[in-house]
C-alpha cells in the first residue's frame, strides 16, 4: 500500500497555474476503499524567482498499512523566459522511525547535478551519499508538469513529446507525455469526464509495480492550466487509482 503515496506526487504534478500565489488540494481514491491519500500543493513566484512546495499524506487503511507514510517534495529556482528553471529540488520521506531525503543541486553553467542521499533510522544517520548524475536537465519532476502548459502549445494536435527531469534518474531523466489522437478522445471522456474548457494528455510512468512496462496517467487538464481529474492505470494487484482535485 505504501507504494501507492510514492505515486501520489505524479498524479497531481500538473496541477497549478502561472500565478503569484496557488493552492491546490486532492484526494486519491482506490476502487471500493474510497480514500487512500491526500496532496497538498502550493506555488509561489514573482518576476525572478519561484518556490513549489508539494506535501502528501496517506489516509486511513493506507496510513496504517504504510507506518504514516508521507513525502514533502520541495522546488525552488528562477525564472527565465516566462519558465520556471530548477535550481534546487528536495525530497523528503517518512514512514514509522525512518527519514530519507534527496537533495538536487543544479549547477546549469556545467550542465551537472549533484544528488546528496541520506537516511536515518530511530533519529540517527545511516546513510550519507553524495553522486552526480549521468544526464542534466533544467527541469526537476516538479516544474517540468508546471511546465508543460507553454511546452505544449497545440493540445489537439496527437503527438508525443519526450522530456527529461531531476528526480526521475530511474529512467535516466526520461518523461514522456503524449496527446491523444481524435479517435482516442472518447476513451479519456469515458475515464476522466468531460468539461467545454479542458484538455487530455497521458504522462508514461516507468515503475516495476505496473502490470506493463510502463503505466500509464491520463490526465484532464483544464485551460486555466489546473489538473480537473488524473487515473492512474493498471497497478499489479491494485488496478486504477483516481486523483481529482477538491
Amino acid at each position: 500500500m505504501k507504494k501507492i503515496l510514492i505515486l501520489l506526487n505524479t498524479l497531481f504534478l500538473t496541477s497549478l497555474l502561472h500565478a503569484e500565489t496557488i493552492k491546490a488540494d486532492f484526494k486519491v481514491e482506490f476502487g471500493i476503499i474510497g480514500e487512500i491519500g491526500i496532496a497538498n500543493a502550493a506555488l509561489t513566484k514573482d518576476e525572478n524567482y519561484y518556490e513549489i512546495k508539494v506535501k502528501l499524506k496517506a489516509t486511513g487503511i493506507a496510513d496504517t498499512l504504510s507506518g504514516g507514510r508521507k513525502e514533502e517534495h520541495v522546488s525552488k529556482g528562477h525564472i527565465e523566459d516566462g519558465m520556471m528553471v530548477s535550481d534546487y529540488y528536495q525530497v523528503t520521506k517518512s514512514h514509522g522511525s525512518k527519514m530519507t531525503t534527496k537533495l538536487y543541486s543544479i549547477n546549469h553553467k556545467e550542465k551537472t547535478v549533484t544528488k546528496d542521499y541520506k537516511r536515518w533510522k530511530n533519529g540517527a544517520l545511516t546513510v550519507d551519499e553524495e553522486s552526480t548524475l549521468d544526464f542534466y536537465s533544467a527541469d526537476d519532476l516538479l516544474t517540468l508538469y508546471f511546465n508543460l502548459d507553454s511546452k505544449i502549445l497545440n493540445k489537439e494536435k496527437s503527438k508525443l513529446y519526450v522530456f527529461k527531469a531531476v528526480g526521475a534518474e530511474k529512467q535516466k531523466g526520461k518523461i514522456e507525455v503524449a496527446i491523444p489522437k481524435k479517435s482516442q478522445i472518447k476513451d479519456y471522456k469515458d475515464t476522466l469526464g468531460e468539461s467545454d474548457d479542458s484538455w487530455y494528455a497521458k504522462a508514461i510512468v516507468y515503475q516495476d509495480i505496473f502490470s506493463s512496462d510502463k503505466g500509464e496517467l491520463l490526465l484532464r487538464i483544464g485551460n486555466d492550466g489546473l489538473t480537473q481529474k488524473a487515473v492512474l492505470k493498471d497497478l499489479i494487484f491494485f488496478g486504477d487509482i483516481r486523483a481529482e482535485k477538491i
